[in-house]
């Protein structure tokens, strides 16, 4: 029903489809879906001037998601119209719901930024360590596998660690015990 309706509503505005976008099965919740993601890719391609859907929610499940594809199409030049509220960024009472709705979902974005910049100050005061936990391992370790002639990936497989970790061990361990030059006579 939907699509026939979005096609009869493209016929009386003179729009020729280029394309239908249909994930069939797939929770439109998810910002990855098969059909969505084409319809992205052909958007930066440009195949289109209008992406058209039934409802913002067949669309997008989140106000962030729909307002990201917004801003995309907007900065692509393509119109966006959801048929059932009647909005159409192409008029100017178009333009002024999605300004809107950008607001909202700036102010969305501050607020959660806030929380959870709160979150972090409380934790910090109540003595809770944040962050990875440290992964201790043993410099000296490392550097008899270095001088045995393995590599840093090599090293890490063998102690259970990242490449990273070795790394930062080693030089640690290069800080405390410099290497000394040689002196020849």
């Amino acid at each position: 029903m939907q699509t026939r309706e979005l096609r009869q509503f493209a016929e009386a505005r003179g729009w020729q489809i280029t394309s239908e976008y249909i994930d069939a099965g797939v929770s439109g919740a998810k910002d990855s879906r098969p059909e969505l993601n084409r319809l992205m890719a052909d958007a930066h391609k440009r195949r289109f001037d209008v992406v058209c859907v039934w409802r913002f929610d067949r669309f997008a499940r989140s106000v962030s998601h729909l307002l990201r594809a917004l801003e995309t199409f907007k900065a692509l030049g393509i119109d966006f119209v959801s048929y059932s509220e009647q909005m159409d960024t192409s008029t100017p009472a178009g333009k002024m719901v999605f300004t809107v709705l950008g607001a909202v979902a700036e102010l969305e974005r501050s607020l959660i930024v806030e929380r959870v910049r709160a979150g972090l100050r409380n934790a910090r005061a109540k003595g809770k360590r944040l962050g990875r936990p440290r992964v201790s391992v043993d410099a000296a370790r490392i550097a008899t596998l270095r001088a045995s002639g393995l590599s840093w990936p090599k090293i890490a497989a063998e102690l259970g660690v990242s490449v990273g970790t070795v790394y930062e061990a080693a030089h640690r361990l290069s800080k405390i015990h410099p290497k000394k030059p040689a002196v020849s006579d």
